[in-house]
């Protein structure tokens, strides 16, 4: 079986999961996310540990529980205590601001990018050259994030563009005569 599926998932304190035949919704301070299970995955909490066992044998049916086990710990985290992810802007000039539901970018083209935010998710500027995604769905934030990122992704020469904080650009050397 799945080394992944086998792990408990525990449940912290103020984080409320319920299980209605084939779904789970949980909910927690930061707010409230369902998920549908699949027929081949049993899902059953005891004290403040949830469970994941396929209802089978099958590669497929293993497969898919340590995937939906996955999902569970990750739905569990984003109520309780949410997921961010971190964007840098470099280049001369390319910079950005949050003005309420969209994100205004200047990414060098001749016109500047406006980014309609999805709800669920909170954008925010601390300085023209970062962006900060926040959100309760670990899916959505990395989603909204890559977005963002494909309007100028970062170029291999000179290191221009739209990255993630944790990102390593691999420079090329320039043409040679």
């Amino acid at each position: 079986m799945s080394r992944v599926a086998k792990k408990p998932i525990s449940i912290p304190s103020g984080v409320q999961v319920t299980i209605d035949g084939g779904s789970v919704k949980v909910k927690g301070p930061k707010g409230e996310l369902s998920f549908q299970l699949h027929d081949q995955v049993k899902v059953v909490q005891e004290g403040e540990e949830l469970l994941c066992s396929p209802k089978g044998e099958k590669q497929s049916t293993v497969a898919i529980t340590g995937t939906t086990r996955a999902i569970l710990a990750n739905m569990v985290t984003g109520v309780s205590s949410g997921f961010e992810r971190k964007l840098e802007l470099r280049g001369v000039g390319y910079r950005a601001q949050a003005q309420g539901k969209s994100l205004n970018l200047t990414l060098g083209f001749s016109h500047p990018v406006d980014y309609v935010v999805p709800d669920g998710i909170t954008v925010e500027t601390p300085s023209q050259t970062e962006v900060v995604v926040r959100g309760i769905d670990k899916q959505q934030v990395g989603e909204v994030a890559a977005q963002i990122r494909a309007h100028r992704p970062p170029e291999p020469y000179k290191g221009k563009g739209v990255r993630y904080a944790d990102e390593r650009v691999v420079m090329k050397e320039a043409k040679k005569k």
